[in-house]
């Protein structure tokens, strides 16, 4: 398959794109590195990735920026980092992403724990990963004929414990094996709609 890994150089995209290289070809775009360039936030420089890169066979997205902090100190532009970067950058993947499948394509989204166990400063987190839990069960069905979408969830994983374990008190680090196969089975399986949980 031809693969396109957004974020494909961060913690968990380098990761993936490791791991899927073993038997696919993979393409990996983010803002500064990879093979392509692709700032999540603006449509057009998604619409021009994919121009470049052409027709793939899978999607997948590993990036999205939010805002850390108390709830009490966010103001409203702090909340649109992660609608326009966690949010709409993956609604625009997929809203533009999908003319460029080929037929029986899919296409894999990142979210988190933080949807359902939710620590101290991460409201938009938490918010903009429960919006794409539900933006992926609509959209799954509406286009099940089309192509697959899915979104993985991992937990605190383990390349980003040292830096981030403090934050997130009690939560085992997950392997970076496993997050990788979580991505596997979305781009290789056969579902479609399923927020694949990978927390320990």
């Amino acid at each position: 398959m031809k693969i396109v890994v957004i974020g494909g150089h961060g913690t968990i995209g380098s990761c993936v794109s490791k791991h899927l290289k073993i038997k696919h070809e993979v393409i990996t775009a983010s803002r500064t590195n990879g093979d392509v360039h692709v700032d999540m936030e603006s449509a057009e420089s998604i619409k021009n990735m994919f121009e470049k890169i052409g027709k793939v066979d899978a999607i997948v997205n590993c990036a999205g920026a939010t805002k850390w902090g108390p709830f009490a100190e966010l103001t409203e532009e702090d909340f649109y980092v992660g609608l326009r970067g966690k949010l709409m950058g993956q609604v625009n993947i997929v809203r533009i992403g999908k003319n460029y499948l080929n037929k029986g394509g899919s296409i894999t989204l990142t979210t988190g724990i933080l949807a359902e166990d939710p620590v101290f400063g991460a409201t938009n987190s938490a918010m903009a990963n429960n919006a794409i839990h539900g933006f992926v069960r609509a959209v799954s069905q509406e286009h099940a004929n089309e192509f697959r979408l899915n979104v993985v969830a991992p937990g605190l994983v383990e390349d980003s414990a040292e830096r981030l374990g403090a934050a997130f008190p009690g939560h085992t680090p997950v392997p970076m094996q496993k997050v990788a196969k979580g991505y596997e089975r979305s781009v290789e399986g056969l579902r479609t709609g399923e927020i694949i949980r990978i927390y320990e």
